[in-house]
């Protein structure tokens, strides 16, 4: 929310600085997140001085330029050649000397220099008031008065307006506070804290009178739940011009284009004290008749973005007698906007149901000023006050009379809000005792009146604006928001409680993990579990009838909670793909949502995404692109550091995966990985390699509870290895070379690994070459040849029995 420090000045007056104003508003809860600086003409007409021509002669070489000679003030006159078919002796001029900085329309800097223009030198531009930001006009030089003092600068002659402009981080509770009013409202609260006594100024509306009734429209407002308050009234005779400056400035401050006096008077309004406004041609107004109801299911409307829409039975509407005019608090119509040609108007100033103005806003993708403000619960006691002050401002500017009696449905009164406050309750959970004569002054310059004052507490009532201060502790909170959180001394005593838990928490477990994930080079990710509800298409072992649908969807493409990591995780990785971060290795903690027939369950996982080279290309190191096994590498890491073995490995036939493979402890799955097909990769537009890990976390956890910590000695004796070249069939798997070689020798056989693989010339067909080697060890004494030829002879026989393998 931008907030305009002249602006703010309107209605407190105040001699702090921008800086010590940004401050104060962050320590009362307003954090000022920024603060810029605006000028009404950019560069504010720096380095332009009046000059007068002092001659004014024909270019030699071009017929469309002259040469002129301009005193500016100095000893010397300048020379300037310019186009304009304007230029004369005896003008004042703007002059923009050598080194000043003008902008184009675009905001785009650049420099007049010294130059010459077709063999005649230019020392300056003789500038039009486009050139300057004055105004549009292109059409010749600008020129001054004849009063204006040679070498003055440009700048005094014209109200340059100069402002600080806060951007504030504004939390959504804070509705009272979307405003200039009600910034200067805080404020106003923080200097009196300060024992700085400022007085907070009203617009006063005291001279709004209806001068006829000759334009009389009439209002129905058939829902009154979704429209508790309705106000309203006509303005004729108007004329829909530019703004003044005046208010083009204020706008434009706070980032706002303007438009015309009519719409603009609105917005400033709006900005001014928070309450939505919204101007009607009364020309569009069918039957001289407005009814504020809901409309049936698949009405078509069409906003003023020119968009067609399809309404639902919820969405409340501004109607005229035959239809819709305008979504009630969100946007108007096409057809019922304020043009260049409209004469009169119905001014409308609402309090509407701010959850239905949320949904409907969230339903139609829009997200205006007003319905930012709706949404969010705006003062209902300010409706008409806000209409007068705008009719009274569109009077001014647009002219016009008010020919119409304010017409204010408002049946049920919002009441105020009564709160107990108990001083021991306020000292306990500020952990400070506040004097009770500062928390009584800190609550009047909140305007929360104070009813009655016992020994124990306060009544209080909060006024119906600050709806989000209903509770004992929402008054502590004010209190202590404008006493200062920086005031409530830190306690020289630090109480710690230790906990008896598990090794086997959830948190202790991702920690180790996370920690020796990280040490291998992985990147820790947070994606959303909401993702879009095309993505199960995908994976037909995901069921679109288990997707979790939100009821009140920011967008379609986060409407559903995830059933699977990958997609989300594939986000990531085209998002760094596709910024040349090519080499990844990522890593994440979360859930997956389903919806069965009885319930919803959620299910914890960790997923490992790698793709690009294994690390950073360097000169001494060869490049390595992440594979199949080195990911099988980093899972099984992961389950040595977790305690868990005996795992038992099988293939898998998936969806997801071109190669994939499943890690299992008894009859319970730990992890499935492999390498993403191809398609999905191609949907998510990626086009190089994703390796992908989905850890079942669960089943995890519950799997290293079994984890017994064994440990023996180092043995003293010394390893002996032995290698195999095996001729096998193709089909025959190291899986069952390293189970035979474990059944056929428990206790000596300490490893078995493949250390080469052969397939091609020189080999029978369907036949492949394994060179497996075999690692022995005795804990007792040292090994003989004669003890591992035994062995090996034993190997030898139920390779060639079981596998039908012959050594090479």
């Amino acid at each position: 929310m931008k907030i305009s420090y002249n602006w703010l000045k309107q209605f407190i007056k105040t001699d702090w600085n921008p800086e010590q104003i940004s401050e104060l508003l962050t320590d009362l809860g307003l954090e000022v997140e920024g603060l810029t600086a605006y000028q009404s003409v950019k560069g504010g007409l720096e380095g332009i001085v009046v000059g007068e021509v002092l001659t004014c002669e024909q270019h030699p070489n071009a017929d469309r330029l002259k040469v002129t000679t301009v005193n500016i003030g100095t000893d010397t006159p300048l020379q300037i050649v310019c186009g304009a078919p304007n230029v004369a002796a005896g003008q004042k001029v703007p002059v923009a000397t050598i080194g000043t900085t003008l902008f184009t329309e675009e905001g785009e800097a650049w420099t007049i220099k010294k130059g010459k223009i077709r063999g005649e030198e230019s020392h300056g531009m003789i500038c039009a008031e486009d050139e300057l930001g004055l105004g549009k006009s292109h059409d010749g030089i600008m020129i001054l008065k004849s009063n204006a003092v040679v070498g003055s600068l440009v700048a005094d002659l014209f109200n340059i307006e100069n402002d600080q402009v806060f951007e504030i981080g504004l939390t959504p509770n804070r509705a009272d506070a979307m405003s200039h009013f009600g910034v200067a409202r805080d404020l106003r609260a923080g200097f009196t804290h300060k024992d700085i006594n400022t007085e907070l100024i009203t617009p006063s509306v005291s001279a709004f009178s209806v001068d006829n009734r000759s334009l009389r429209i009439d209002i129905d407002v058939l829902d009154k739940n979704l429209a508790p308050r309705y106000c309203g009234l006509t303005i004729s005779n108007i004329k829909v011009t530019d703004s003044p400056a005046w208010l083009q400035n204020r706008l434009k401050a706070i980032g706002l284009s303007p438009i015309n006096n009519v719409v603009d008077a609105t917005n400033y309004v709006l900005h001014e004290l928070g309450q939505p406004l919204h101007a009607f041609d009364t020309s569009k107004i069918i039957g001289n008749k407005i009814e504020v109801k809901t409309l049936p299911k698949g009405t078509k409307f069409t906003t003023l973005d020119g968009v067609e829409r399809e309404l639902h039975e919820e969405d409340l509407m501004i109607c005229n007698a035959e239809k819709p005019m305008c979504i009630a608090g969100v946007f108007g119509g096409i057809d019922s906007g304020v043009s260049e040609n409209t004469t009169s108007i119905f001014l409308e100033s609402a309090f509407f149901n701010p959850i239905s103005v949320r949904k409907t806003a969230k339903r139609h993708g829009l997200n205006t000023d007003a319905s930012f403000r709706f949404e969010r619960g705006i003062d209902p006691n300010i409706t008409e006050y806000a209409l007068k002050r705008a009719a009274l401002l569109i009077t001014e500017i647009a002219g016009g009379l008010i020919t119409s009696e304010i017409f204010d449905f408002y049946p049920n009164k919002f009441e105020d809000f009564q709160v107990r406050l108990s001083f021991d309750k306020a000292r306990n959970l500020i952990g400070q005792e506040i004097p009770k004569d500062t928390i009584k002054s800190i609550l009047t310059s909140l305007d929360i009146k104070i009813n009655n004052v016992t020994e124990t507490g306060l009544g209080l009532t909060v006024p119906a604006y600050r709806n989000d201060v209903q509770r004992e502790a929402d008054i502590i909170e004010e209190i202590l928001r404008v006493y200062g959180y920086n005031n409530i001394k830190t306690t020289e005593k630090l109480n710690a409680s230790i906990s008896n838990t598990s090794k086997f928490e959830d948190y202790k477990l991702q920690n180790i993990i996370s920690n020796q994930l990280v040490s291998q080079g992985f990147y820790e990710t947070l994606t959303n579990s909401l993702t879009n509800p095309d993505y199960v298409k995908l994976n037909t072992d995901l069921n679109p009838e288990q997707n979790v649908e939100m009821l009140n969807p920011l967008s379609t493409d986060l409407s559903v909670l995830r059933q699977s990591m990958l997609f989300s995780g594939l986000e990531t990785v085209r998002h760094n793909v596709n910024r040349r971060r090519e080499d990844l290795k990522l890593f994440e903690f979360g859930k997956t949502y389903h919806s069965f027939p009885k319930n919803r369950e959620e299910f914890k996982h960790l997923s490992l995404f790698i793709t690009g080279d294994r690390h950073q290309n360097r000169w001494n190191t060869e490049n390595k692109p992440s594979d199949f096994y080195y990911l099988k590498g980093t899972i099984e890491t992961i389950f040595a550091r977790l305690g868990i073995s005996r795992l038992s490995a099988s293939p898998i036939q998936s969806d997801v995966f071109s190669e994939g493979a499943m890690f299992s402890f008894g009859k319970t799955k730990l992890v499935e990985f492999g390498l993403v097909k191809k398609s999905i990769l191609k949907y998510f537009g990626i086009s190089q390699p994703v390796l992908f890990a989905d850890f079942y976390w669960d089943g995890v956890i519950e799997t290293a509870k079994y984890n017994k910590i064994s440990y023996s000695a180092i043995s003293k004796y010394p390893e002996i290895r032995r290698d195999f070249a095996l001729l096998i069939d193709n089909n025959v798997t190291f899986e069952s070379i390293h189970t035979l070689a474990k059944q056929a020798e428990k206790h000596l056989l300490k490893n078995v690994s493949l250390f080469d693989v052969y397939q091609g010339a020189n080999l029978p067909e369907g036949k492949k070459s394994y060179a497996v080697s075999f690692t022995f060890q005795d804990e007792n004494k040292t090994l003989t040849d004669g003890q591992i030829d035994k062995i090996m002879s034993k190997f030898q026989a139920s390779f060639e029995k079981q596998l039908g393998a012959e050594l090479r």
